[in-house]
């Protein structure tokens, strides 16, 4: 029996981030990933117009994906620094299980592809950092945070530590996890913002 449209292109999508994950870059072609799922190149334009729609279904997927990890925390979690703490944790923690799609995070996945979609991932680091300025901000109207605390450059700083670690782990062939020195960094990096715990 034929899978049904949404699955086939979920299968697509699963495969295309399990040839992300090589240790060693390799530029993804239609043909590569037609082989890998045992189809031809037309039935996968069947199911996405080109290739940087693939690209862009898994970037929708990783949005979708922290977003919701990120709102569940924020809903349970009532102390602002306790929100920054697991976000931080969780990006880190997202890229440790998901390597593939830390280079589509990266950007490294993107290169030679269409520029649009470079730009849909930077969308999604400033909503990342978005995120947590909004934490920051909370954590100041809760007196976690001295009042005189700078947010954006705070903010800021997060998501270059995040995005750092990130990098470090997709050039590196996926040898340095993402959460090699957290627990003392965390620390470091929390430690600058907090007027009490």
């Amino acid at each position: 029996m034929p899978a049904k449209s949404g699955e086939r292109k979920d299968q697509i999508l699963r495969v295309l981030a399990q040839m992300l994950e090589e240790p060693r870059p390799v530029k993804i072609t239609t043909a590569a990933l037609a082989i890998k799922l045992d189809v031809s190149e037309a039935a996968l334009y069947r199911h996405f117009a080109s290739k940087a729609q693939m690209f862009e279904g898994l970037i929708e997927f990783i949005e979708a994906t922290l977003f919701s990890l990120i709102n569940r925390l924020t809903a349970e979690e009532k102390s602002p620094i306790r929100q920054i703490d697991g976000i931080l944790s969780l990006l880190l923690g997202f890229a440790q299980k998901n390597p593939g799609m830390t280079r589509v995070l990266t950007g490294d996945a993107l290169i030679n592809e269409n520029d649009r979609l470079q730009l849909r991932i930077n969308q999604l680091h400033d909503r990342l950092e978005a995120t947590l300025k909004q934490a920051l901000r909370f954590a100041v109207s809760e007196g976690e945070i001295a009042g005189n605390a700078d947010i954006s450059a705070q903010a800021n700083l997060l998501i270059c530590y995040v995005a750092g670690r990130w990098h470090q782990f997709s050039k590196s062939g996926f040898k340095r996890d993402p959460m090699e020195y957290w627990e003392v960094q965390r620390r470091e990096l929390l430690s600058n913002i907090v007027a009490r715990m």
